[in-house]
């Protein structure tokens, strides 16, 4: 089982597949895994083939030479989910500085699947960040 980090993130190494990915998110704490899994549903069902793998103790998925287009990260209140190019989005998720990143913060019972559902189709549609 990994060690949890501060904010109870998992420490899970660097590598690509799923199997990083739900070793990760079997980790997650109480509610928080909850929103992991479901996430993970959410875009392996809106990006089928997504490419998935696990950089700087987070979650990564993105399409292969495009990519990746979102993470998520687990912090002491929240899961934060990271769109790398949310400034393209509509509507822009609401929280973010910086270039192009944006995100939103989900806490225990406030995840809107229908607004991620969109989210998540229309980033993966677009040139991502970095080589996925």
């Amino acid at each position: 089982m990994p060690v949890l980090l501060s904010g109870g993130n998992p420490q899970v190494a660097k590598a690509d597949g799923e199997i990083p990915v739900h070793n990760y998110i079997s980790a997650m704490p109480g509610w928080k895994r909850g929103v992991g899994r479901r996430l993970d549903a959410l875009i392996s069902t809106c990006v089928p083939g997504v490419h998935k793998g696990v950089r700087w103790n987070s979650p990564m998925y993105g399409v292969k030479g495009q990519g990746w287009f979102v993470s998520f990260h687990v912090f002491t209140h929240y899961v934060k989910v990271t769109f790398f190019r949310g400034t393209s989005l509509r509507p822009a998720p609401s929280g973010g500085s910086g270039k192009e990143a944006r995100w939103i913060d989900i806490h225990e019972g406030d995840l809107d699947e229908a607004q991620l559902i969109q989210w998540i189709q229309q980033a993966a549609a677009m040139q991502g960040w970095g080589k996925s």
